[in-house]
């Protein structure tokens, strides 16, 4: 999983209001870093090829580089601007001082270390670290999990007669929820087809209980959770948008908690499903709909693990992207950050590297607001304009 995810990274922004960084120099400010990437080295190594072509991180301290930048807005007039290209301004490894106090924390997270949940238990970390609280052991990458699918005797033979049938070949077929992309060598990037744009909208608790109620209505007392609600209404929306056409499979990500420990950062724990229909979207009734997202979502991560081992090639891959991702972070402790005291006013979160389907990121809401979620999109340009006004038609939203 890690391999498959390589090609992605995770942009974090963290606002910070005053007093948080009150009599802080940025001498004090690098000597907290260092004590908390003594915890948590290995973002602090450099990825190499052994012989075989597989790459692999090694642990030799080269450190984090941190940029130092000042905005000549307060961090409040930052916050009241609707356009979410402004975040990217600030992510790469910066932090930002605005005018009459507050900062930004930037941080780029190569995706092949672990998830969302594990980029913020490492960022995490420095709060604690600022805090004179060190943890007992640091933080380490995990081993592959077996996802709790238990191997019997009879599936290994499988395996053997699947592996080693040379007089009847199986095709090697790609799973559906990943694209296999030209190789990129040692710069893990690539060029969209089109041109992306993100925007982000925030749905209140009210809002989402209306939604949920015009999903579900009456029938059968059957209730949709919140994330497939959400799913439900931007999928027909896009389909619409679309004038139907694609948009038969759909991949969905979240977070496995049963598979996940603490101080361990990995890929192995985000589950990524496969949703296929058998007809055109406009087709189907909303309840129609969620049901077949929360029933019939295919695990899609031994066939991705599957594809990637299947020859010596070590093939490059897009998940999110690859085909419409709904990637659902809203239990992803994004506002457990405290600094001297103090929660992050918002913090935002997008991912890079993305195939031209696009992405929707279901997240939380900051602490102290009204509840809900926060719902951010990335599609190509030439969508996102009809998009809101069908999401604002059909469903009062954005």
């Amino acid at each position: 999983m890690d391999l498959a995810m390589k090609l992605h990274y995770i942009r974090f922004v963290y606002y910070l209001k005053t007093p948080t960084f009150d009599g802080f120099t940025i001498l004090k400010i690098k000597e907290s870093m260092f004590n908390w990437l003594n915890h948590a080295y290995i973002p602090c190594g450099r990825f190499r090829r052994a012989e075989s072509g597989r790459p692999f991180i090694k642990c030799n301290d080269s450190g984090v580089r941190v940029i130092e930048a000042k905005c000549h807005l307060s961090l409040d007039e930052w916050l009241e601007s609707k356009d979410d290209s402004k975040h990217k301004l600030l992510v790469s490894n910066q932090l930002t001082d605005f005018k009459c106090g507050g900062k930004s924390v930037g941080m780029s997270w190569a995706h092949v270390l672990g998830d969302a949940s594990s980029a913020t238990s490492f960022i995490n970390l420095w709060a604690q670290a600022i805090a004179g609280q060190y943890p007992a052991q640091p933080l380490i990458m995990t081993q592959p999990l077996t996802m709790g699918l238990p191997v019997t005797m009879a599936q290994q033979q499988n395996h053997a007669v699947h592996t080693c049938d040379f007089q009847n070949p199986k095709p090697n077929l790609d799973p559906l929820s990943v694209k296999r992309v030209d190789p990129v060598g040692d710069l893990w990037s690539i060029s969209s087809n089109s041109k992306m744009e993100t925007f982000s909208f925030h749905i209140s608790t009210s809002e989402l209980t209306r939604l949920q109620a015009q999903i579900c209505g009456k029938k059968d007392g059957q209730q949709v959770p919140e994330f497939e609600c959400i799913c439900v209404a931007i999928w027909q929306c896009l389909a619409k948008v679309k004038n139907g056409s694609g948009l038969k499979v759909v991949t969905i990500c979240r977070n496995d908690s049963r598979n996940r420990n603490k101080g361990i950062i990995t890929n192995e724990s985000q589950i990524i499903s496969l949703v296929k229909t058998d007809k055109p979207i406009g087709d189907y009734e909303p309840l129609e709909l969620g049901s077949l997202i929360m029933n019939e979502a295919n695990d899609e991560r031994m066939k991705i693990k599957e594809a990637t081992e299947r020859d010596g090639n070590l093939p490059d891959f897009l998940i999110y992207g690859s085909n419409l991702s709904f990637v659902d972070l809203s239990d992803v402790p994004l506002y457990e950050m405290q600094v001297r005291g103090q929660k992050p006013a918002y913090v935002n979160c997008s991912i890079d590297n993305i195939g031209d389907e696009g992405i929707i990121l279901v997240l939380p809401t900051p602490k102290g607001c009204s509840d809900g979620r926060i719902v951010s999109i990335t599609l190509p340009e030439n969508q996102v304009s009809e998009l809101k006004l069908v999401l604002k038609e059909e469903w009062c939203l954005a």
